[in-house]
């Protein structure tokens, strides 16, 4: 009996090292130009993105400011195919429950977020960060910056959110550019040999 249980544990525990993996967006986010407006506390809205098995660290959150609205504007460092997402709060009125995204609008302000987004979804409370929110991939699939707006939540006067997981495929952005831009800054010395070598280059030939 105890081996059939070692045996359900380590499959268990791979399952959930498989599904941590999947969630793993957020090492591709460019935190330097990360923003979340209306956080109470500055530089706390990148706090919830982390790996999925950090959580649960309940230190760790970002909570709104003047009312219940949050909006995050996230640039990542190449371009993604969003697949889904989770959001976990208190199970109390703080949790969000409504989100809205919207791809490849940078700097959005709560103004912008008046627009139509590209996909709402009706939160259900997740204290444990279990529930998976599916995006449309076709319209999420050349994402290179997301915003996330959280309109309202569950009656509180402030909103509470601890993690945000971002699940999804990331590929490099612009690599042809930016080689050929490397060749060309670190070609001028060849370049002037260059156009020594081209006048008997043409003669001969």
């Amino acid at each position: 009996g105890h081996g059939r249980c070692s045996c359900c544990c380590g499959e268990a525990a791979a399952a959930g090292g498989e599904r941590g993996a999947a969630w793993g967006l957020y090492l591709r986010i460019d935190r330097r130009r990360l923003q979340c407006l209306n956080e109470r506390r500055e530089g706390s809205g990148a706090l919830v993105f982390r790996a999925w098995e950090e959580r649960g660290d309940r230190a760790q959150f970002v909570e709104s400011d003047d009312d219940e609205e949050l909006l995050f504007n996230i640039p990542f460092t190449g371009n993604v195919k969003l697949k889904g997402v989770i959001v976990m709060g208190e199970d109390d009125g703080t949790h969000p429950a409504e989100m809205r995204l919207f791809k490849n609008i940078p700097h959005m302000s709560f103004d912008d977020a008046a627009r139509e987004p590209d996909q709402t979804f009706s939160l259900n409370r997740d204290p444990t960060g279990e529930l998976e929110y599916p995006t449309k991939i076709a319209r999420f699939s050349n994402v290179c910056h997301l915003s996330i707006h959280f309109p309202k939540n569950f009656g509180a006067e402030t909103t509470k959110i601890f993690y945000i997981g971002l699940k999804g495929e990331w590929t490099e952005a612009h690599r042809h550019e930016v080689t050929i831009c490397n060749y060309e800054a670190s070609a001028n010395p060849a370049d002037h040999k260059l156009e020594q070598i081209t006048p008997q280059t043409h003669f001969i030939s």
